[in-house]
């Protein structure tokens, strides 16, 4: 699969890069490292990232703004998007020819040619793995390329602490900061917290619910995040926050929105995608989110996921 999409790219002059909605570290670092990986590959090659801004991520890369004509003939790469309707910027099927790389399952399997591993810890180990094969057939890394891959890494592994961490992923890890950039300053900037959202981070530490089958469960309303001014994408960054707790063996958080509520599961054990299916959502085994739309629903949830904690 390396191979067709390597040589898909060199009969390409035009290469538009997506990823999906809310990034994340791994979709800013396997969509832009990708980017910087064919800049440094093919100068001659017009290559463009395509999405929303995050502000809490601008300082990994800058998204490009292009118009629909850019998209006549070119090829188009989705990154890091289980699912077409997640895809950041939906001009995405506009191309000439559209490739999917991804380490989600792969149910939506979209694309006119897929490269899916889910044993991948992240999109941008399995893009630095595609150097790693295409180095040899005209691939050249850029510190700049390093930066990004590692950091796509260090977030998909929540700094290596996940279990899709693998030996493969310290080997890569090892290699990626052998170039020439600070991972000091990176990890600096990646984990950085506001006053508001530490202050919010407290909240939930003193309020979560938890059940002795080992569930648990966090409610954001609106409200909520209102009294400590914070946005919903920030608080979506304090999921990880429960991982710790002893006796935990899944969680869910709830955060509103305006128009609808955004559901995060994580686990230890559990397998949770299948439920986060039931509710507009996937992922996953142990990560994965959904979307409801009334309070009820997340009383549904909380329920179902206290039922399969009791089981495992």
């Amino acid at each position: 699969m390396k191979k067709e999409i390597l040589e898909k790219i060199k009969q390409y002059d035009k290469i538009i890069i997506h990823r999906h909605v809310r990034p994340d570290p791994d979709a800013y670092g396997s969509q832009c490292g990708l980017a910087e990986l064919l800049k440094s590959s093919f100068p001659s090659k017009q290559i463009f990232v395509v999405g929303e801004e995050d502000p809490s991520l601008e300082f990994l890369y800058k998204m490009d703004q292009i118009d629909d004509h850019e998209y006549d003939g070119a090829l188009v790469i989705v990154c890091d998007t289980a699912n077409q309707e997640r895809i950041s910027d939906q001009r995405y099927n506009k191309g000439d020819f559209l490739i999917k790389i991804d380490h989600h399952p792969n149910e939506d399997a979209y694309g006119d040619l897929l490269w899916v591993d889910t044993s991948a810890s992240s999109v941008s180990e399995m893009i630095y793995e595609f150097y790693l094969y295409g180095k040899d057939f005209g691939l050249s890394m850029s510190k700049e390329c390093a930066r990004l891959i590692y950091a796509g890494i260090v977030g998909d592994t929540g700094r290596f602490l996940f279990p899709s961490t693998t030996k493969k992923t310290f080997k890569y890890a090892s290699e990626l900061i052998e170039y020439d950039f600070s991972y000091t300053d990176l990890y600096n900037e990646m984990y950085k917290t506001k006053l508001n959202v530490a202050k919010l981070h407290g909240y939930l530490l003193q309020n979560f619910t938890m059940f002795k089958s080992g569930a648990a469960y966090i409610k954001m309303t609106k409200q909520l995040l209102q009294e400590y001014n914070v946005l919903p994408s920030e608080a979506s960054q304090l999921v990880g926050a429960l991982g710790n707790i002893e006796g935990l063996k899944a969680w869910v958080f709830f955060i509103e929105e305006k128009e609808q509520i955004r559901v995060r599961f994580r686990s230890k054990g559990p397998i949770i995608n299948e439920l986060a299916k039931k509710f507009n959502g996937g992922g996953h085994p142990l990560a994965a989110g959904a979307t409801i739309y009334n309070w009820d629903e997340a009383d549904k949830i909380i329920a179902e996921l206290e039922a399969l904690c009791e089981n495992a």
